[in-house]
């Protein structure tokens, strides 16, 4: 399948910015100030993958966003008043200027405050032009198309002719201290160029060039923090957002940060909404909102899926912003085009019917603790289509659902039961806590720990209810199933051949629980079993509505036709990691594997996962936008279940017609081209790559029959207390990329 995907610019193009005839549908009316969709603004072009205000930025902002998308450009002025776009006063940081020019660095005052640094006032545009390149300054985003590309002037930008360019103004009165007039500058731009918008904190230079622009482009006042005070009016910017009024005379617009709409409490949870959007679009004031990225945590209500946040300013029944600013364009056009006004809709009606199911991870454990009877409510809740238990065995015999047997990562156990540390080599390398050491009333003591797989780069999951919740045993998940509106449940059974050594019958058990839930005999729910061990799924054909699921936790390129041989006769389904799917070198994506293709040529089923949503989860082809990579899943690997810890973010995309590829839009939420990116890399910026994964094969997949249920001695306990700092065994669930931000390191476990 990879062979289909050359690596070229041009596909990533064409599958990320599709333009055609729209479908007539009638659409909810927007509640901007004209009623038209939000702008999309892009800020100094697409910045979360390349270099702000680069070549690749602002072309990729283009071809990769709605039809229409600004381009924004904080502007510079060279020494021989040359505009170029790029933030921040100084160029040292976003550039390689100070290797070229060791020497010409200078300290200038700067209102209050004396600011060393290269600045672009001491150097002409042919210097700047010809010998400085840029870089990206964010941590956690590809350093690999550094100092590929020069600085950009406006005329480059206006050369690509976008439909709309912002510029904004940020150092006007520095500029004219050094004999730069930008006003000058913007009066003599020519005619043609698509000015949209000028923006800026400096209400005297908005006053001053407005009356000489005439209405040529829409004036916007930037707001900053509320206790900076404005450079010509001496009054805080919180005061000046308090009388819009004034601001109605001599601005079209404000653009401000989104605290100032949705602000947030100090444990980054959401509070009310201000009135600000409300009073500005009552004085005919346009609010315009910056600072989007999809690579920060901003609030846990929106649990890590930018999506969420942008429906908050754009798709709240009460307001809309007329635009956003940007650093991720693609994603916020996904939004506005796509998922907007589509909360209301029925998941089984809008989407495409072939769609893949969506499979719960411990239930909706991106927000709740790992099966917990709240995890398997949200779950409900978001819609999820088929809830999952991984059943564990208490050590007097009773069966629950626990998302690992080590029971230190999941719950309070360390607090608790430290005496009980032992190490058990059938199950993990490592100390742990284990569910068959402790009765079922002393389980039922602990309390549930949410935690997270990348908690220690800082991303932890809705701390507030980071204890809450109860756990269900089997019986009680199966009542809960059958009391909701899923369409099947997921059992899956780990350990059983060690288990049935401590005298615990973990199949015995599952088999039994259902057939008291009398799952054997109804339809309505279907019910897939999965295992690791064939001899498990071997088990319960006896079963014939069951499906049943073999789970494949190592990272594969493909299966030998022995071995998918071998597969089919004990298994309907596979469940792979992410990382059998795709190709993988330095965090991008360089092709897929033929492994679902030769799976579904054998009739057999493709589950994948595990997916989540935190940013430090994907290669830079997803964009940091888990919507893409499910739609990667979906529609370019045509995957049959979706194995997430964050049902919501699934079924929010799969109820949006673009998650149906047979309709005729505007733009769409597209796949993920491996080796698109990679292909605009310079040679030798990347690691050498590695190996192609093993091929599975029989021995990979058969296992001896299970052994009898009898007793034995219990380990020894450990002499020595584990460090519960530790994370637990990784799984399938554990493969994925981790690209730290700030301090935390680059890991990269997904795929390799």
């Amino acid at each position: 399948m990879g062979g289909r995907y050359p690596h070229m610019l041009l596909i990533l193009i064409l599958l990320h910015g599709a333009n055609a005839a729209i479908d007539e549908a009638p659409v909810e009316k927007w509640l901007t100030l004209d009623g038209r969709p939000p702008l999309v603004t892009a800020r100094g072009g697409f910045s979360g993958l390349f270099p702000e205000a680069s070549k690749f930025a602002y072309e990729f902002a283009m071809t990769a966003s709605l039809p229409g998308v600004c381009l924004q450009c904080d502007l510079q002025l060279s020494s021989d008043s040359v505009g170029f776009c790029r933030s921040g006063l100084t160029l040292d940081k976003s550039t390689l200027i100070a290797e070229v020019y060791p020497k010409k660095d200078k300290t200038y005052r700067v209102g209050t405050d004396d600011v060393h640094g290269w600045f672009a006032v001491d150097f002409t545009s042919d210097e700047l032009i010809n010998n400085v390149t840029v870089i990206q300054t964010i941590f956690s985003r590809p350093s690999t198309f550094d100092a590929m590309m020069g600085m950009y002037t406006l005329d480059d930008v206006a050369g690509l002719r976008p439909e709309q360019i912002w510029i904004n103004v940020e150092f006007h009165g520095f500029y004219k201290d050094h004999n730069l007039d930008i006003e000058d500058y913007l009066l003599k731009l020519p005619k043609d160029y698509p000015i949209a918008y000028i923006s800026s904190p400096d209400i005297a230079f908005l006053k001053s060039v407005g009356g000489k622009l005439k209405g040529r482009a829409k004036l916007i006042l930037r707001c900053l923090q509320d206790n900076v005070t404005e450079p010509s009016i001496r009054k805080s910017y919180g005061d000046i957002l308090k009388d819009l009024k004034s601001v109605k005379d001599f601005a079209s617009g404000i653009l401000v940060a989104r605290s100032h709409i949705w602000p947030v409490n100090n444990n980054l949870y959401l509070l009310p909404s201000t009135s600000l959007v409300k009073d500005a679009h009552a004085l005919g004031l346009e609010v315009h909102v910056g600072g989007f990225s999809n690579d920060i945590l901003t609030s846990y209500n929106y649990s890590y899926d930018p999506a969420q946040e942008y429906l908050q300013f754009i798709d709240n029944h009460d307001f809309n912003v007329d635009g956003v600013m940007t650093d991720f364009p693609p994603t916020a056009s996904g939004v506005v085009a796509c998922l907007a006004h589509n909360e209301r809709n029925d998941l089984a009606s809008t989407a495409n019917a072939e769609r893949p199911l969506i499979i719960t991870h411990n239930g909706a454990s991106g927000v709740y603790a790992g099966c917990t009877d709240l995890a398997y409510q949200q779950a409900v809740k978001d819609g999820a289509d088929i809830i999952d238990c991984s059943v564990r065995m208490s050590k007097d015999g009773v069966a629950f659902c626990m998302g690992s047997a080590d029971l230190i990562a999941s719950t309070t156990a360390a607090t608790t039961f430290m005496t009980k540390v032992v190490t058990v080599s059938e199950i993990q390398n490592k100390s742990g806590i284990f569910s068959f050491d402790l009765s079922w009333s002393e389980i039922q003591t602990l309390k549930p720990e949410l935690g997270g797989p990348f908690a220690q780069a800082g991303l932890k999951r809705n701390p507030a209810a980071k204890n809450a919740g109860k756990f269900f045993t089997l019986p009680e998940f199966l009542d809960f199933a059958k009391t909701s509106n899923v369409s099947g449940i997921l059992i899956e059974i780990e350990d059983a051949p060690f288990l049935a050594t401590r005298g615990l019958g973990l199949v015995d058990a599952v088999s039994g629980a259902l057939v008291n839930a009398s799952y054997d005999k109804e339809s309505k729910q279907q019910v897939f079993i999965e295992s690791d061990d064939s001899a498990v799924l071997s088990a319960f054909k006896k079963f014939p509505t069951f499906k049943r699921v073999l789970t494949v936790s190592t990272i594969i390129s493909d299966a030998s036709k022995p071995a998918v041989d071998d597969i089919k006769k004990f298994a309907d389904v596979v469940m792979v990691t992410r990382g059998a799917l795709v190709k993988v070198n330095g965090f991008f994506l360089t092709g897929f594997t033929n492994l679902v293709e030769n799976l579904h040529a054998a009739n057999l089923t493709v589950h994948v996962g595990v997916l989540r949503n935190e940013f430090t989860n994907f290669g830079f082809d997803y964009f940091a936008d888990p919507m893409i990579e499910i739609a990667t899943y979906s529609a370019a690997l045509v995957v049959d279940g979706l194995v997430t810890e964050f049902p919501h973010t699934a079924t929010t995309y799969f109820r949006s017609p673009c998650s149906d590829p047979t309709k005729n839009l505007t733009y769409t939420i597209m796949a993920a081209s491996p080796g698109a990116l990679v292909s605009m890399v310079s040679p030798g910026a990347l690691p050498p790559a590695f190996p192609p994964a093993p091929v599975l094969e029989p021995a990979d997949v058969l296992d001896p029959p299970l052994p009898p249920v009898s007793l034995s001695s219990p380990p020894e306990a450990a002499p020595k207390v584990a460090d519960s700092s530790s994370s637990p065994p990784s799984s399938s669930a554990g493969n994925c990329f981790l690209v730290a931000a700030g301090i935390a390191a680059l890991l990269y476990s997904s795929f390799h």
